[in-house]
Order: C-alpha cells, then structure tokens, then sequence
C-alpha cells in the first residue's frame, strides 16, 4: 500500500542519516521526494552505506522520482531557489520535512553563561532559522492548495535542560523548534495544513555512531536512562514521520512527539 502515491515530499538534510530514514520511508509510501542538503554525497562523510550510488537512486527504486537539490537552508535565496525548482518539477509540494540541523561544530565552550556568540549564532541558523525560512517558502503552496504537511525536527535536548547550562545553543534552538512548531501550526489549522514535530532521542545515526555512541561507557551510561532499554535507529523515527504525514493523523496539529524509548518523561 503506498497511502502518498502522487504527493510530493521535500526532505532537508535529506542525504544521510536520519534525513536518509525519510526519504527512503517517503519513496516507499509513494512520494516523490526532493532530497535536500548542503552536500548530496553527505553520506560517504561517516561511511555510510547505500544500496544505490546516491540517496536519490534508492528512493526511485520505489517506483517514485527523486530530486536532488544542493541548498543551505540557512540562506533564503538559497530556499526560495529550492521551492522554486521544486515546484518546476512536480508542480506541487504536499509534505515538507524540516531535518536539517544537529549540533555540529563543537567548541570547548558551550555554557549557558560563557558560550562563543559566533557558534550561538551559528547553531540557531542551521536548526531555528533554517526551519523557519523553509516553513515560510513551503506554506505558501501549502495554503493556496489548502492542504499540507509539515513535520520539523527538534530533539529531546529541546525538552529539558540537562540540569546543566551546557549544550545551551543546541538546546535553545531545538527548543525554538518546538515552539515555533506550535506557533505556526494555529497560523496554518484554516488552511488544512497540519504542522508538528517530532524530538529525537539518543538515535545511532551514521554520526552519533562515528563519534562513539554504541560503545563503551557511552553506550552503557544511555541504555540505563532508557526504559526500552536500546538506543533508537533512524527507523524509529522515520514510522513517527509516516504517521504523521499520513491520514493517520488527521486530528493532530501543534505537537511535539518524542522518540526517544521514554528518555523523556513526566
């Protein structure tokens, strides 16, 4: 059964990882999907293993047409280029998901009190602002057809504080995230237009895996938080994505849905 057959999907930070999960869930349920990121080769940076030679070559195994466009979702003409294309293309855009971020380029100082404004700045565009412009160019479309989908990525570091003031920009933003999510989801409702948002917990991406999440003291000290007792795959989310992009959640607009196997918690 593919339940999207016919709509198109745009994906960014779409060529590896979790973004990859997506795109391959989209292509599956029948989407065309437009494979959005700043390097569509991203894959090859942390081996990242393809069954085709690119992430578009393995969505269109599904019988679906795959675009690539290379863009920083932090530059809007760099968006508006994007929709722009997109819309060439297929003539219509039915879901969009907002993936691109993380908490990339680490420093040494990250404090709630101390943090390098420069990596603040830095880390609010590629997560905040960069959900924002393409949520801006995407509702257009959306709203005139009145209908759409929109799912934004955050984190659970967006739904807690660590108990600690480090991490402070990442979470900020995921924060930002969820909230804006919100905000726009009351904008968009009178437009059929459902908006919502999924947080990620402790995911073994190709990256989290490069950088030592499923060995050693790291891994043990994580499964102990963890009710389900296992780290998440990018599958994990890529059903909560399905359901959200689907029929299934038709009454649901305005939420932040975590998946993390019980991480957080009230």
């Amino acid at each position: 059964m593919q339940p999207l057959r016919g709509q198109v999907a745009i994906v960014t930070g779409g060529a590896r990882g979790l973004g990859r999960a997506y795109v391959l869930r989209l292509a599956r349920l029948g989407a065309h999907v437009v494979v959005v990121d700043v390097d569509l080769n991203a894959a090859a940076e942390f081996n990242e293993p393809l069954s085709a030679p690119t992430v578009m070559a393995e969505a269109e195994a599904f019988d679906v047409e795959a675009l690539g466009v290379q863009a920083d979702v932090t530059d809007p003409d760099a968006v508006g280029a994007m929709l722009t294309q997109t819309l060439e293309h297929f003539g219509r855009v039915d879901i969009l998901v907002n993936n691109a971020g993380g908490a990339l380029r680490p420093v040494p100082n990250h404090s709630a009190v101390t943090e390098d404004l420069e990596h603040y700045r830095y880390i609010m565009d590629i997560n905040l602002t960069g959900t924002i412009l393409c949520c801006q160019a995407a509702a257009r479309p959306m709203m005139a057809a009145r209908r759409g989908r929109i799912v934004n990525v955050a984190s659970q570091a967006g739904m807690w504080s660590g108990r600690d003031g480090g991490v402070m920009s990442y979470k900020v933003a995921k924060a930002g995230v969820i909230h804006y999510t919100r905000v726009l989801a009351a904008e968009l409702g009178p437009y059929n237009v459902n908006v919502n948002c999924i947080a990620p917990g402790y995911i073994l991406s190709s990256r989290a895996i490069a950088g030592g999440r499923d060995r050693g003291e790291t891994r043990e000290r994580l499964l102990a938080q963890i009710p389900l007792g296992r780290l998440g795959v990018p599958e994990d989310c890529a059903k909560v994505v399905e359901f959200l992009v689907t029929d299934l959640s038709d009454y649901v607009t305005g939420q932040c849905i975590p998946v993390c196997g019980g991480y957080v918690a009230w």
